[in-house]
């Protein structure tokens, strides 16, 4: 899965990749912000990228990605639930 910074025009309400942003892993970058993630919305006609996160660092501030979401990311968001109520 591939992720790219995003910027957000909070006027305009849009999501845009940041000037100079490069692909990253999506599982890396969720590891870097230790999983302290969370999906804003869909969004379309970017590139197929498919869906918006915030990610919060240590001080919650939040940077965004815009990821191409897949099979594999909600095999990966099932199992970390399962991990965090106990059950694998």
């Amino acid at each position: 899965m591939k992720c790219i910074q995003a910027d957000y025009d909070d006027a305009a309400q849009t999501f845009s990749v940041q000037k100079n942003a490069k692909e990253e892993d999506w599982v890396a970058v969720c590891r870097r912000f230790n999983d302290d993630v969370e999906r804003i919305c869909d969004v379309s006609d970017m590139n197929g990228y498919t869906g918006v996160y915030a990610c919060y660092d240590e001080t919650d501030t939040k940077v965004y990605y815009l990821v191409q979401e897949d099979k594999a990311l909600f095999r990966m968001k099932r199992r970390h639930f399962f991990d965090k109520i106990g059950l694998t």
